[in-house]
């Protein structure tokens, strides 16, 4: 089998006064497995239902292989949709429920019998062939379900919110599932989820849509590291999220790189000032509000943009921290309001001086390699890169 490539031109679609899809542009790649993810409400469901046929926009075009199927119904596109609800017949066994397809267009018993034990054993359910949906677990339920809308050979899989009704644990191992399937057969997957962390694992690419609008679409990469909206920023993982202002923008020499970076200089109110360190040469108050950040995208001095900085990527610790004169690390003082342990890691709550509260999360690798631990109220220093923070250049009202 070998996927479509599926565009969509313009797509409006509104449900009285409620705009559901405002001005829809972009491309999917055969074989690629495309992710459209956002919270409830945000348009994504509804534009999987116009791409499966189930609904029709007011404006716009669905084109498959650049041939205009808007107006078509489901059963005539190279288009099968896998439901969270499973959709099989309680009545019918395994084998009956996946043959469903083929015995409506009256395909003799023998082909029916090698394409169904063909896809159920794509999907690993050999042993479960004669059992009633009544007797098997929700994720082999959507294994079924998957099998069912493969046999008919589709160009395109649309998957709607398909592991939502699985527990955390199915989830995970139906995902590994699902992205072995889509690595063997090679069709287009059109995945939907409000889940970014499953978005992230198996996509090629993301489209994050929000109240009817595509906000970004890109690689998990780059969805997660160069956020292009506050939304973006934060609806994806966890993260610090500040406004501030473009001070200057210039050519910097970053320690041990030999190439000169293009480096922006952040007023920065909420983080208040930097900690002083030994050495340091003592600077005014609006100066210490200041911090660099590497410019990817060359921004105007003067310019109100948002400051993201994950997590993960700030270092925490007890002693004052020694960077050997580097200019590209930011560094504040804080107090430990309240740390989380959550097992491969903990997340620590840091209240700055001014009052501002950081995310810090910290990966547990070796535990006698940590050092001192890190508890409520202890008096800590928190630091980060230039290169790991991102600016985010709009700011939303």
């Amino acid at each position: 089998m070998k996927g479509s490539q599926v565009k969509i031109d313009n797509v409006n679609k509104a449900f009285g006064d409620f705009v559901a899809l405002k001005d829809i542009n972009f491309t999917i790649n055969p074989g690629e497995f495309f992710t459209l993810l956002g919270p409830s409400g945000c348009g994504k469901t509804t534009l999987l239902r116009i791409l499966a046929g189930f609904e029709f926009p007011d404006e716009g075009v669905v084109l498959f292989d650049d041939k205009d199927v808007t107006a078509l119904p489901p059963n005539k596109r190279h288009s099968n949709t896998v439901f969270q609800n499973y959709a099989l017949f309680p009545h019918l066994t395994v084998y009956e429920n996946v043959a469903f397809s083929l015995r409506l267009k009256h395909v003799d018993n023998k082909t029916v019998d090698q394409k169904v034990r063909e896809y159920i054993h794509l999907v690993e359910l050999d042993e479960h062939l004669f059992k009633k949906p009544n007797q098997l677990s929700g994720g082999q339920k959507q294994r079924v379900s998957i099998a069912r809308a493969l046999i008919n050979e589709p160009k395109v899989l649309l998957l709607d919110e398909p592991l939502s009704a699985l527990d955390a644990k199915l989830r995970s191992n139906l995902l590994v599932e699902l992205d072995r399937l889509h690595d063997k057969i090679g069709i287009t997957f059109i995945f939907v989820t409000h889940d970014q962390s499953e978005a992230l694992a198996v996509s090629d690419r993301i489209a994050v849509m929000n109240h009817g609008h595509v906000l970004q679409i890109g690689t998990p990469y780059e969805i997660y590291e160069q956020p292009a909206t506050q939304f973006v920023a934060q609806f994806i993982g966890e993260t610090n999220l500040f406004e501030a202002n473009v001070v200057n923008c210039e050519s910097y020499k970053v320690e041990g790189k030999s190439d000169i970076e293009h480096m922006v200089t952040l007023n920065v109110p909420a983080l208040g000032m930097q900690a002083q360190l030994k050495g340091e040469t003592p600077a005014t108050r609006e100066e210490d509000k200041n911090i660099l950040v590497t410019d990817y995208e060359h921004t105007d001095e003067g310019q109100k943009v948002a400051f993201t900085v994950r997590p993960e990527k700030i270092r925490i610790t007890l002693e004052e921290p020694a960077f050997g004169g580097r200019k590209d690390i930011n560094v504040f003082k804080g107090v430990v309001e309240e740390p989380v342990y959550t097992g491969f890691q903990s997340k620590f709550y840091v209240k700055l001086e001014n009052g501002t509260i950081v995310k810090v999360f910290k990966q547990h690798q070796n535990y006698l390699d940590e050092g001192p631990e890190i508890q409520w109220k202890d008096t800590v220093y928190i630091s980060w890169s230039a290169e790991d923070g991102y600016i985010v250049e709009d700011i939303e009202k």
